[in-house]
């Protein structure tokens, strides 16, 4: 999923998050991106759209 260089990307958490030990996620034109919190710098693993609403259905039931 490349990354347009003039797009810029607005890094979100959950809102259950209560501690730094968590992931955050992005929203670039195409699918979702996904980092380590405590990592920031390192790779993000991008996910299309299908896969990452699965994980979100997923985990609305609390699994």
């Amino acid at each position: 999923m490349p990354q347009a260089a003039e797009e810029p990307l607005i890094w979100k958490t959950s809102t259950y998050t209560d501690s730094g030990s968590c992931v955050e996620w992005a929203r670039p034109a195409a699918g979702v991106l996904v980092r380590d919190t405590k990592a920031r710098e390192r790779a993000r693993v991008p996910f299309g759209p299908a896969a990452w609403q699965g994980f979100v259905d997923w985990a609305k039931q609390g699994q």
